[in-house]
């Protein structure tokens, strides 16, 4: 689940300097720093200029999602966003980290034991400590990575997505997730697609409030990988935080924001029909795969890996 973007409020537009992340434990709503933390991709927005399509004063999902694993790549707006909907559900921090650290686990998965040497990141925001291509290249150089994302504060970033393996390739697409066909298209001047593609979706379906839209454009973007492809998909729910989380995520999208569905673990597992599911299926995001020594806890991120047979 990433957060919804408020169209306005009546902060300046100014920027101010964003915190720098303090020692573990100076504050308990964020996440310590080191692996979970979000690291700049160039000039912090405190240090440069935004872009002229930039507008600082209005929260924006991205950069409301980077300051809640700890990351400095956000204004004044996103903090003050990211901290109301801390105060009315404190547990989105760790959501955050749970969302995370599954998209880890996939991509090792997908690129060990099935080999996946191709990747299509759609959605894939700022940034962060472990992007897609490291995860992948690590277990094999020869990776191909394709990012997709329409923010501008991300294709400010592209340059560090872009820094791969000699042996490999990475590429950053300007599209919308609403274009499957234009992605698709432009992802195929990196990818091979008549080879196994991993597509991963990672806490950006609930952005289409229509989940039969949603379902369709999976659909759609599915049908265009071939046979041996995967799918990744993460999204929030509500079935265990309950009221609380249903309050934050309304208190949002009542004040203007462009809305986040949070949507029941059977609509996501309904986004893998057609696809033979991996074990455990669809399941809160830290009981998939889990590492040695993890004590998984449920929490409403969920999440599943399926195979286009």
């Amino acid at each position: 689940m990433r957060a919804p973007q408020p169209r306005s409020n009546q902060r300046s537009g100014a920027a101010e300097p964003a915190p720098a992340v303090t020692e573990c434990g100076a504050d308990p709503r964020r996440p310590p720093p080191g692996r979970y933390e979000l690291v700049s991709a160039g000039p912090s927005p405190a240090d440069s200029p935004p872009s002229s399509k930039i507008d600082t004063s209005i929260p924006h999902s991205a950069r409301i999602w980077n300051y809640w694993l700890g990351g400095k790549d956000n204004f004044a707006a996103d903090r003050a966003a990211g901290d109301a909907y801390i105060e009315i559900f404190p547990g989105v921090v760790a959501m955050a980290r749970a969302s995370r650290q599954f998209l880890a686990r996939t991509v090792r998965y997908l690129a060990g034991e099935e080999r996946i040497r191709q990747f299509l990141d759609v959605g894939t925001g700022l940034p962060t400590a472990d992007n897609t291509h490291q995860i992948a290249q690590r277990v094999a150089p020869q990776a191909r990575i394709v990012y997709v994302d329409h923010d501008p504060l991300v294709l400010i970033h592209a340059r560090a997505l872009l820094v791969g393996t000699p042996e490999g390739a990475t590429d950053y697409v300007d599209a919308d997730l609403t274009e499957p066909e234009r992605i698709l298209t432009a992802a195929a001047k990196t990818l091979d697609l008549d080879r196994p593609v991993a597509l991963i979706l990672s806490g950006i379906l609930g952005h289409l409030p229509d989940t039969d839209q949603a379902r369709s454009i999976v659909t759609r973007l599915m049908a265009g990988l071939p046979s041996g492809s995967f799918l990744s998909i993460n999204d929030g729910t509500t079935v265990v935080a309950g009221a609380a989380l249903a309050e934050a995520q309304d208190g949002y999208n009542d004040t203007g924001a462009v809305p986040y569905t949070l949507r029941t673990p059977d609509d996501i597992a309904s986004f893998f029909t057609g696809l033979e599911v991996v074990p455990p299926g669809v399941v809160s995001c830290p009981r998939w795969r889990p590492d040695p020594g993890d004590e998984p806890t449920d929490l409403d991120a969920f999440g599943g890996v399926g195979r286009k047979p």
